[in-house]
């Protein structure tokens, strides 16, 4: 038995090393989010600075894990095998959920993750424990439902506070320093700079260090009794360097930034380490005790009192830690999508957007919109030219492919690390991640980066990642509720193949993912051409666009228009749905398409921008017509098919079928030529589709013929016409895409 366990505290720790890495990418955002979003510096200085923090946050940690041992359950009532259930079921739930929200690219709370997993495993045996007590134990006496209440206020707490001040904040912010903020920052930014170092140092003496190894409790006491004496040292001096290294040269904010992701890189490792290892070290701490002090006794016999005691983590496994995390950050793919989500929604220009819209969005858009018209109104007009000037972003200064200024990336940190701070000292459990992201989206509102053409999709995107943290909380509490009764009535068994279907799930994910990643790969001129503000390379950029989308629009069709019509010969209503489905999930992304050229055809010079311009839209309509002719061809075929009504005759699927094919040919032909950027073929092309236009319209003719000598098949018949007349569309807007394409791209390259 003991070995056992042994085994599955190995498995659980192979489980927790992989959940630090899964950990990594999800919290990156929190101190990522800023310095990259802003430039402050190259890639590989910020991603230094972010694990220098992470590792010495780690390693000086004393792991905060007393939450894991008896935050939520009091360990004095559960036995030693109760307690590894729930270890288990805790890591294989988190594992899992968290890779699921970093593939999804939403940030999510680790906290609120744990504290719900642990509290959805106790609550499924502490069920068991009751009934079986016979009235001797009730659930007040096993779950400590305080931990989890303060949680759950935290959530409205912090995402409120935190999105307030960051609109307040960064509006004052952007009154005193402008978009053009050089003038200003000679006069103001040695005080700013001041100001927002000291902020970020208490941050780091109060929240990042408080539970650190190096921070005895005759430290902290000295911190706390002289806490405004220090903070009004740290303010002098501060200032002091920070108007010398304005004197040398060099730009504070950019100093400013860098101090604030090492300070929320250290919090995070120092503080959120709990949510990663601490189940585990509980489970380990839990085996130790068993191994020392059960002697003969049972697993289900040895109760863990143990576990009340203050956890004394070994330095192993904080350095240990550190190392894991650092090498996660610096290689995970998933990080960097979940900084690119919290990023897109703060973005000051507008660009592709993640997400798409919703009725709530658009609610609160027209609402907000109908409000700010009436506030505006009632501003003097000298007052509101005031306030115009101060917010011109004519004259921005932007890191190259930044997606904000420095300014609002200090605001960023310094209001995360401050609310942060004031929260800990006050004892509010406020959440790393919700403070840092809705500080980032409210400064965003502030600098007028929603407008009307993005506030739609920046507020749904708030509004999905905010569904996502309270999915969170429910997903972890029922699945880890399920998964622990499943190993605490199955066993080994059930643990065996719980873990099985945990990697299956993980290896699928990692292989969507991959997919996902490739196709962002290929998205990358889109991003080129949107970012691109060289009017000489943009007709040359907008060129490889339209050839790689027109192309791949002919490709998806000749697929699309090959299943519709292959599903409706054969009667297959599961591959017409499937196409369906599809259709609409390729009408979605053209129209995203279309807004991208849009954009890219905006940074055209004056010569050729007229012009070639239109070509493209008339290539892109016609684009977008050959999905939509499919989709027509699609919906009578689907509903007929469904409806189990009569099938073509044999002559008709003969005469018919050797069209379709001929068509998906076509289709084929067209993208190869479009690809290869090749005119040469283009008569025998549009010979070719007019030659299919004419064979359809001989097969029109002879059904309206057949129609009138048979009257009961009308619905076939109806079905049959229109799939014959869309077939006609789509090779004709086929060729009109050729004739566009072709006058797009002939010229001077």
């Amino acid at each position: 038995m003991e070995t056992f366990y042994l085994v599955l505290v190995i498995f659980i720790f192979l489980i927790a090393v992989f959940d630090l890495s899964v950990g990594v990418s999800n919290d990156a955002v929190n101190f990522l989010n800023s310095a990259i979003g802003s430039k402050a510096a190259s890639f590989k200085v910020i991603m230094a600075v972010a694990t220098v923090g992470i590792f010495v946050g780690a390693s000086m940690s004393n792991g905060m894990m007393d939450i894991a041992r008896h935050g939520i359950y009091q360990p004095q009532y559960f036995y030693f095998n109760e307690i590894m259930c729930i270890v288990l079921a805790v890591m294989l739930t988190d594992v899992v959920l968290l890779d699921i929200f970093n593939t999804m690219g939403l940030p999510t709370s680790t906290t609120v993750s744990m504290v719900f997993e642990l509290l959805g495993g106790t609550f499924a045996l502490a069920i068991v424990k009751t009934i079986h007590s016979n009235g001797a134990l009730q659930m007040g006496d096993l779950i400590n439902t305080d931990k989890a209440l303060q949680v759950i206020v935290a959530i409205f707490v912090s995402v409120a506070i935190a999105f307030f001040f960051g609109v307040v904040v960064q509006y004052i912010a952007r009154l005193i320093f402008k978009f053009n903020y050089q003038k200003q920052l000679k006069y103001f930014g040695a005080l700013f700079g001041g100001f927002a170092a000291t902020t970020i140092i208490y941050f780091i003496l109060i929240n990042g260090l408080k539970e650190s190894t190096m921070m005895t409790p005759e430290t902290r006491q000295w911190i706390q009794e002289n806490t405004q004496l220090l903070i009004s040292c740290c303010f002098v001096v501060t200032t002091v360097l920070m108007q010398i290294l304005m004197w040398l040269r060099v730009n504070v904010l950019k100093v400013v930034v860098l101090l604030g992701t090492f300070a929320l890189a250290l919090a995070f490792a120092g503080n959120d380490l709990v949510n990663f290892i601490g189940v585990p070290l509980a489970g380990f701490s839990g085996y130790t005790d068993y191994l020392a002090n059960g002697g003969g006794a049972s697993p289900d016999q040895f109760l863990m009192t143990s576990l009340l005691e203050p956890a004394q983590t070994p330095a192993i496994f904080l350095i240990g830690s550190g190392i894991i995390m650092v090498v996660a950050l610096l290689t995970s793919k998933k990080a960097q999508n979940v900084i690119k989500t919290s990023v897109g929604l703060s973005r000051q220009e507008a660009g592709e957007e993640t997400f798409g819209t919703s009725p709530i969005a658009r609610k609160l858009v027209r609402m907000t919109t109908n409000a700010s018209s009436v506030i505006v109104n009632n501003i003097p007009p000298k007052a509101r030219a005031w306030l115009n000037s101060r917010f011109d972003k004519d004259d921005v200064i932007l890191e190259h492919g930044a997606a904000f200024d420095l300014v609002r990336a200090a605001v960023n940190l310094v209001i995360a690390s401050l609310l942060i701070a004031l929260g800990t000292s006050l004892k509010l459990p406020l959440s790393t991640t919700y403070v840092t992201f809705m500080v980032a989206m409210g400064s965003s509102l502030a600098d007028r980066a929603w407008g009307r053409d993005s506030a739609v999709y920046r507020i749904t995107g708030v509004i999905s990642v905010i569904g996502g943290w309270f999915l969170t909380a429910g997903a972890a509490f029922l699945i880890c509720f399920t998964v622990t009764m499943i190993v605490y009535f199955g066993g080994t068994i059930a643990i065996i193949l719980l873990s099985i279907l945990a990697a299956y799930i993980l290896i699928r994910s990692q292989i969507s993912y991959n997919k996902k990643l490739k196709q962002e790969k290929e998205s990358t001129l889109a991003q080129q051409l949107v970012s691109n503000k060289d009017k000489q390379e943009a007709l040359v950029l907008l060129r490889k666009f339209s050839r790689e989308e027109f192309s791949k629009v002919l490709a998806w069709s000749a697929d699309l228009y090959n299943r519709v019509t292959s599903g409706f010969l054969h009667e297959s209503y599961k591959t017409l749905r499937k196409a369906m489905g599809d259709i609409e999930t390729e009408r979605r992304y053209f129209k995203q398409v279309k807004r991208l050229g849009t954009i890219g055809v905006s940074h055209l010079n004056d010569q050729v921008g007229l012009e070639k311009g239109l070509y493209y839209f008339q290539g892109n309509d016609f684009s977008y017509d050959i999905v939509h002719a499919i989709k027509r061809i699609c919906e009578p075929c689907l509903e007929h098919t469904d409806n189990n009504f009569n099938p073509l005759d044999r002559s008709q699927k003969e005469n018919f079928g050797e069209i379709a094919q001929s068509i998906v040919q076509f289709l084929e032909k067209s993208q190869q030529s479009i690809e290869e950027n090749r005119f040469d073929n283009m008569a025998a092309l549009y010979n070719q589709g007019n030659l299919l236009i004419n064979q359809l319209g001989v097969l029109k003719r002879e059904e309206i013929r057949h129609m009138r000598e048979q009257v009961s098949y009308i619905k076939v018949s109806i079905v049959y016409l229109t799939v014959i007349q869309e077939s006609q569309n789509v090779v004709a807007y086929t060729i009109n895409l050729l004739k566009m394409n072709q006058k797009f791209q002939e010229g001077n390259q």
